[in-house]
């Protein structure tokens, strides 16, 4: 199967055909791939004899490596070197690293400790199924008189830690790579405010899943008051806030907030289950005051930010720039 995953390719197998429609059907972004092997002293006694004798040649004798070594793609920005190497020191912490062979591991140049380059994709390689930035193809050899199975198995997980660490480490150090929008280093101007924005897309309904069930609550023990709208949109967007009846300014008063950030929707239908369901018998005491849902625009797209591509959260300053739409509503 390891010769065969060549998009359409008369050369494919079962194995190779369905695994790669049920890659590409994922659409998903790969970044990473490794694919695990292993070498055992019967490539030597059984595979490569019938290899050579079901194509009608005669047995060539090849040298196994003892050891642990790596196969990146040569097409993939010259094979990924540092991440092969982040690889290979990890799986050196379980077990030994497999010596060249007169510079070589199966008969390809050694680049590296433990690391040869072949054109992955281009030999129809498992390692060259997807077009992730980060691949490589590994060999444990558990016949080794230094190696197990339980050590092979652990330097196999060793190699995928080793490569999805590097992987997320230069996640974080590569903005422009990892996410769309924006130049690293530098914030982002109204342009890309207004890009970010348009990715932005309503999945739910504040009318809906909020102001109708406020709408429905006891008019003798609640008062629902608008005390803003967002300037966007006010007509989808106004701001309400419960109050229980009868307010008394002579009495001390409790307040709850739900859904400062938009997409936690356990804040926003929690408080509106509180008032349902518990919220009357503190009434009889002090003043209940409730704002369900302080981002409504968030909630709706489900995202943390507001409309305005800020943090709805760290904007609750008196006489402060950084007050958002909902914020300097609500104090106010």
């Amino acid at each position: 199967p390891n010769r065969s995953f060549k998009r359409d390719s008369e050369c494919q197998t079962y194995e190779s055909k369905q695994l790669m429609a049920y890659v590409d059907g994922l659409n998903a972004d790969i970044i990473c791939h490794v694919d695990l092997h292993e070498t055992t002293d019967t490539d030597a006694t059984e595979f490569r004899p019938a290899k050579f004798a079901e194509k009608g040649l005669d047995n060539v004798q090849g040298v196994i490596p003892d050891g642990f070594y790596l196969v990146g793609d040569s097409k993939n920005e010259g094979g990924q070197l540092d991440f092969q190497t982040a690889i290979i020191e990890s799986v050196m912490k379980v077990t030994h690293i497999a010596p060249p062979d007169d510079g070589k591991i199966i008969g390809e140049e050694v680049v590296r400790d433990g690391i040869i380059i072949v054109p992955a994709k281009e030999l129809g390689l498992c390692g060259g199924v997807t077009h992730a930035k980060y691949t490589t193809t590994t060999e444990v050899y558990p016949d080794s008189p230094k190696a197990s199975d339980e050590i092979c198995n652990r330097a196999q997980v060793a190699a995928v830690t080793g490569a999805f660490d590097y992987v997320m480490a230069a996640m974080c150090s590569d903005i422009k790579r990892f996410y769309p929008i924006g130049t690293p280093g530098q914030p982002w101007t109204d342009a890309e405010r207004d890009q970010w924005r348009a990715t932005t897309k309503v999945q739910r309904s504040y009318s809906e899943e909020v102001v109708q069930k406020l709408n429905k609550l006891d008019e003798s023990s609640w008062e629902v008051v608008q005390y803003g709208s967002l300037p966007h949109d006010p007509d989808k967007y106004p701001l309400y806030a419960v109050k229980s009846k009868p307010w008394s300014d002579d009495r001390p008063t409790v307040m709850v907030t739900g859904g400062v950030h938009g997409y936690e929707t356990s804040g926003v239908q929690g408080s509106i289950l509180f008032i349902q369901t518990e919220a009357a018998k503190y009434a009889k005491d002090v003043n209940v005051l409730v704002f369900p849902c302080v981002s409504p625009w968030g909630y709706e797209c489900v995202q943390r930010w507001n409309y305005q591509v800020l943090d709805p959260n760290r904007s609750f300053k008196r006489d402060s720039e950084c007050q958002t739409y909902e914020s300097k509503q609500l104090m106010a």
